[in-house]
C-alpha cells in the first residue's frame, strides 16, 4: 500500500493592477505567520533565500517585510527577522508534522523523546539516499507512547546531503547534533517547502510478521526527483491505528 502527498509552493510573478508586487509577497508572508507555518519567535528565512523561493528581486523582499515590521508583525535584530506574532497559529495548522507518525505536541496522554545525531544511516537508508557506504549524515530518532506505555512508536529518519544543503534550518543541525538533547524538528517538511522544494511523499506500509506492529517507510523526494530523507516508523499496532490527517490550503 502506497499514499503519494504533493504539497507545492509556487513562485510569486509580478501582477498587474494598483497593488505593489512586495504588497503581494507580504501577503504570502502574513499567511504563514497566521497559520503557525512561521512559529512565534522563529527566524525567518534570509533575504536572498526568500527572494530565490519567491523569484523576485532582494529588494522586493526587503519591502515586503519592511510592510510586516510596520504592522508589528515581525522584529528584526542583528541576527535577522523573526516572527512577532503571539505563540500558536491563529488558525487550523496547514503544516504536516515531521516524522511520520509523531503524535501531537499537546497530547496530554502520551510521553516523546526526540534525538539527532551525526553518524553513519543503516545501509537501506544510505542506497534510498545516494549516500557512499559509512558517509554520516542527520540521524534524527522519535520514540512516543501512552502514559501507561502502550501504544509504543518508533521513527528513524536519515536525511540526505541535498535537504542538508538546501535547507537552513536543517544544517544547523549538524554542528549541534546531540543524542542528550531534544531537537524540534516538527517544522521540517514545512522548512523544506520555505526552501523552495516540493515535496513528494511515497509511504509504504506492510505488517511485521513477528510481532503485533506495522512498518511504514516513508520516502520523500523533490520536484528535481532528489531523494531528501527516508524514515522507518514501526507502530504497535495492538492499541491504535495511524491515522492520516493533513491540510492542504485553497489554491490561489
Amino acid at each position: 500500500m502506497a499514499r503519494s502527498t504533493t504539497p507545492t509552493t509556487p513562485r510569486v510573478r509580478p501582477q498587474s493592477g494598483e497593488r505593489p508586487l512586495y504588497w503581494h509577497i507580504a501577503q504570502r508572508l502574513l499567511a504563514e505567520l497566521r497559520d503557525g507555518t512561521l512559529a512565534a519567535g522563529e527566524r525567518l528565512p534570509a533575504e536572498r533565500r526568500l527572494a530565490g523561493r519567491f523569484g523576485v528581486s532582494r529588494q522586493t523582499v526587503r519591502q515586503a517585510l519592511e510592510v510586516l515590521r510596520g504592522d508589528g508583525l515581525i522584529e528584526t535584530d542583528r541576527r535577522g527577522s523573526h516572527a512577532a506574532l503571539p505563540a500558536g497559529p491563529l488558525g487550523t495548522p496547514s503544516f504536516l508534522a515531521f516524522p511520520v507518525g509523531a503524535r501531537p505536541a499537546d497530547d496530554p496522554a502520551a510521553v516523546a523523546r526526540a534525538a539527532v545525531s551525526w553518524e553513519t544511516p543503516p545501509p537501506a537508508h544510505a542506497e534510498a539516499l545516494g549516500l557512499a557506504p559509512d558517509r554520516p549524515t542527520l540521524v534524527h530518532r522519535y520514540e512516543s507512547a501512552r502514559a501507561d506505555g502502550r501504544g509504543l512508536r518508533t521513527a528513524l529518519t536519515s536525511f540526505s546531503a541535498v535537504a542538508l544543503a538546501e535547507v537552513e534550518e536543517l544544517a544547523r543541525y549538524r554542528d549541534r547534533a546531540d543524542p542528550s538533547v531534544s531537537p524540534e524538528l516538527r517544522r521540517a517538511y514545512d522548512w523544506m517547502r520555505r526552501a523552495g522544494l516540493t515535496l513528494h511523499h511515497r509511504d509504504c506500509i506492510t505488517h511485521l510478521e513477528d510481532a503485533p506492529s506495522m512498518l511504514v517507510t516513508r520516502h520523500v523526494h523533490d520536484q528535481y526527483a532528489r531523494p531528501l530523507e527516508i524514515t522507518d516508523l514501526v507502530v504497535d499496532t495492538r492499541r491504535e491505528a495511524l491515522v492520516y490527517a493533513f491540510t492542504l490550503p485553497a489554491a490561489g
